[in-house]
């Protein structure tokens, strides 16, 4: 019976494999311990050889995004999307930085093409809500607010942008509506909001 050859590691494959694995192994434990940037290290050396290891791609972003570089978080959740354009988080973690660096079109794009993989990501609704308001398109936004809080409804972030954008759109009876809501569950964020917004709302009963 003939042998397939695309079963056989030469002793270089496997030896390469056993360094990939130990180097993976080493930056977890260091990470563990708290040592961040001996860990860093061991990520880099891992892209170097390996310019294709997702989790030291992601781990570098999120390096850069703790460090407050946010263009070079980019760079690598760009080259982790373009290893998996299939993935819903490869587009979500691309466009939640390129938001963050104002690259509002990007950042659009990005979470539109999370959403078509992922239609109930929540925090993607959140974030494109996010971006459409910086873009004025404040109905687009509330619509994508709407679905966020339709799959996060215990979550004060997307009530709290949806009363502002009502205010942005002369609909105060709508935002105080939000904000009643938001007094049920976070009277914090709802008191936050009748000071931001001067709309007083009475509280349940």
């Amino acid at each position: 019976m003939p042998i397939d050859q695309t079963d056989i590691q030469t002793p270089n494959a496997r030896g390469a494999r056993l360094d990939r694995l130990v180097l993976v192994w080493r930056a977890k434990a260091l990470l563990f311990l708290g040592m961040r940037a001996a860990a860093k290290g061991v990520f880099l050396e891992l892209v170097k050889r390996w310019p294709d290891d997702v989790l030291a791609l992601n781990s570098l972003a999120y390096d850069a995004i703790q460090s407050q570089h946010p263009a070079i978080a980019l760079d690598y959740y760009a080259r982790v999307l373009k290893l998996q354009p299939q993935v819903s988080n490869a587009h979500f973690n691309h466009a939640f930085v390129a938001e963050e660096l104002g690259l509002s079109d990007v950042a659009e794009q990005g979470f539109r093409a999370a959403l078509r993989i992922e239609e109930k990501m929540d925090r993607a609704w959140y974030g494109l809500g996010l971006v459409l308001v910086r873009q004025g398109r404040l109905s687009e936004a509330l619509d994508a607010l709407k679905r966020n809080t339709t799959l996060q409804p215990m979550s004060p972030f997307g009530w709290y942008q949806m009363a502002r954008v009502h205010v942005d759109l002369q609909q105060p009876e709508e935002a105080r509506a939000v904000i009643r809501h938001l007094k049920g569950f976070e009277p914090k964020v709802a008191a936050q909001l009748e000071r931001e917004t001067g709309l007083k709302v009475a509280s349940f009963v």
